[in-house]
Order: C-alpha cells, then sequence, then structure tokens
C-alpha cells in the first residue's frame, strides 16, 4: 500500500510514529508553508504544493535543490493548500495518507482540514490526521478504532445524522442507534477492550482517538 504523509502549515506535533511515518513514506508532499517546518525537521519534501504565499524563496530553493518537484498555484483559487496537497497525493496514487500540522493556529482553516476527511474522493484509500496525542479519520462503514484501555474515543456526525450505529469495545455501546448530526452525543467515549470497533449503516462518522497520557 502506498503511503503519503502531509506536512501542512499548522501546528506540527512530532512524535516517534510521526517520524517513524516520515521515514517509512513513499510519498512526502510540503503543503506551502509546511515546507518550512519539513525542512526544518530535515525532512525533503519529494513535492511542494500550493500558492506558496507562506513559503519564502529561499524555502522553496532549499527544497528545490533537495529534488522537490514545485506545483504552484494562483493565490485566487478554490481549494486551499491542504487540499490541493491531497488530491496531489491521491493522484499519485497514495491509498493511505497521513496529515501533519493540520490543526492549530486559525480554527477556520483547523474546521477545514477536518471537513477534507469528508472528501467523497476519500473512499477508496485512509486519511488520518495526526496531532499529538489526537488521531482523527473518518468511519463510512466499518473501522477498528486503534489505542489502549482508558483511551477517549469521541464519533461526531459529519453532514447529517449517522444510522444503524453498532459498537464493542467501548465503555459506552451502541447497538443499532444514531447520532444526530450537530449534538455531542458522542463526545468522550472510553475504550475498555482494544481494539474497539465501530460499524454503521447510514452516514458519515468523524473519529477521534485521544491516546492517554503516560508518566
Amino acid at each position: 500500500m502506498k503511503a503519503a504523509v502531509i506536512i501542512a502549515h499548522g501546528e506540527l506535533i512530532v512524535t516517534p510514529e510521526v517520524e517513524e511515518l516520515v521515514r517509512r513514506a513513499d510519498l512526502i508532499i510540503a503543503a506551502d508553508g509546511g515546507a518550512g517546518a519539513a525542512l526544518a525537521h530535515g525532512w525533503q519534501p519529494h513535492i511542494l504544493v500550493g500558492d506558496l504565499d507562506s513559503a519564502p524563496a529561499d524555502v522553496r530553493a532549499r527544497a528545490e535543490a533537495g529534488g522537490a518537484e514545485v506545483l504552484q498555484y494562483p493565490v485566487r483559487k478554490d481549494e486551499t493548500d491542504t487540499e490541493l496537497a491531497l488530491r496531489t497525493a491521491l493522484a499519485r496514487g497514495a491509498e493511505e495518507v497521513y496529515l501533519l500540522g493540520a490543526v492549530g493556529g486559525r480554527l477556520d482553516h483547523t474546521l477545514a482540514n477536518l471537513l477534507l476527511l469528508a472528501l467523497p474522493e476519500l473512499e477508496g484509500a485512509r486519511l488520518t490526521i495526526l496531532a499529538g496525542r489526537q488521531r482523527i479519520f473518518a468511519i463510512r462503514d466499518h473501522a477498528e478504532i486503534p489505542g489502549r484501555p482508558g483511551d477517549l474515543v469521541s464519533l461526531l456526525p459529519l453532514g447529517g445524522d449517522a444510522e444503524g450505529i453498532w459498537t464493542s469495545g467501548l465503555d459506552y455501546p451502541l447497538q443499532g442507534g444514531t447520532l444526530r448530526f450537530g449534538a455531542p452525543r458522542g463526545i468522550s467515549n472510553v475504550i475498555t477492550r482494544p481494539p474497539a470497533e465501530v460499524r454503521l449503516e447510514k452516514g458519515l462518522l468523524l473519529a477521534i482517538v485521544t491516546r492517554q497520557q503516560v508518566g
């Protein structure tokens, strides 16, 4: 399975898992200003994409000197730089995509990045947003929830009600239940028996797994 890592221009939290994912990635894409963060951590992007209004000339030059392909778009465009990076990853054959630096800073950008999980084009791929102790992904029909006992799991419907939800391995079970769009009923469930599982018959769920602090 071809894996891609996208570095966006939000808050970048580097964990051992992140370092390993970048090391093993088939494709590293920097979304505009994410190039500076990538290079600062010694990560050479294969592709730099965006309108480049947040990537200074010296950063672009360093990325290109390392072999990066530059895909520059107009400032006036319909897509965000992160969306362009995601679409580039999918177009280059990525089936598993990890998005870093997607949260923090501006709330509108954070929400826009989370809503990328609802793109229909992702039905044949898997996108995971990593943000420190949090792992964020979408559930379309079935998913195993990675984690350990005590980790928090929040399930929030996207774009409408999520119906026919069945869960196992969680403290508060759902057995064919419905989560209503806009109501936060699915917040702060707890893994009791990993791996937890979630199935649903209709709709889309945003899953946020918050790892328990250790030590």
